[in-house]
């Protein structure tokens, strides 16, 4: 999806260099500070709400968004995690998807995140990681290393009770003979069948921006986050329910 906006609202300087951060409320309006956010409030107020409603219509015709109609939604069970969770869009938002979970949940969430957009990557950029499966090494695990460093630089994305030791023990289960696997591909579909909810390719690809601050192929997902949190929280989906972050239908 393209960035809706590609300057700051209130100095207009250009998104090129600049890291700019959205409108909590309506995830389109972008700014370069929070500065030049509190200057334009009186101004965007009168927008805001309008913004985030509209991003309900925006998503249902947009060509890489294939939906389910639905008019109640609510959070999809998953299969092969120990625990289910409520709200897990709004739990990306707030950094808090892996945590509450037991520890064997995370550590196939963190691979299979890592693997989605290795796979990402790939078909999009052709891009391959190096120390990978995809430049050709045996297994992926030194670039799982860089990635969960990655991670761990995200304030409050990973659980509190991550350190080292966990870390190595996430990496031997990569290694060892499970389906999420350091030493495997994986495609969206394998991803949708292995956990029973065509959501998953979603989550984790959401997941993989919140650690690399950039979605797969460039792509932003923050009003597509928006309108799963308001499905979350009750609100309208205006009869249809997003199924997947799908940035290419044929994967």
């Amino acid at each position: 999806m393209a960035d809706a906006m590609l300057y700051c609202a209130n100095c207009k300087n250009n998104s090129n260099g600049l890291s700019l951060r959205a409108c909590s409320k309506c995830k389109v309006t972008r700014y370069c500070s929070r500065e030049c956010q509190k200057n334009n409030w009186k101004s965007h107020k009168k927008l805001c709400s309008k913004q985030a409603g509209e991003a309900f219509h925006n998503l249902s015709g947009h060509p890489d968004m294939p939906a389910e109609h639905g008019t109640n939604y609510t959070t999809p069970r998953t299969k092969g995690l120990e625990q289910q969770i409520q709200d897990p869009f709004t739990r990306i938002d707030q950094h808090t998807y892996l945590h509450d979970r037991p520890e064997t949940d995370v550590y196939k969430l963190l691979i299979d995140c890592f693997r989605m957009r290795q796979e990402d990557d790939n078909n999009f950029e052709n891009k391959q990681s190096p120390y990978s499966i995809y430049s050709g090494a045996s297994d992926s695990v030194v670039a799982f290393r860089h990635f969960l460093d990655l991670a761990s630089s995200r304030s409050n994305l990973l659980p509190g009770w991550w350190n080292a030791d966990k870390q190595k023990a996430c990496e031997e289960f990569g290694m060892s003979d499970n389906w999420s696997s350091l030493k495997a591909k994986v495609s969206k579909q394998s991803v949708i069948d292995q956990y029973s909810s065509e959501m998953m390719p979603m989550q984790l690809r959401m997941l993989g921006e919140t650690v690399y601050a950039r979605g797969p192929g460039g792509q932003e997902s923050a009003s597509m986050r928006q309108v799963m949190m308001t499905m979350e929280r009750g609100g309208p989906g205006n009869g249809m329910v997003a199924s997947m972050l799908n940035i290419n239908p044929d994967r």
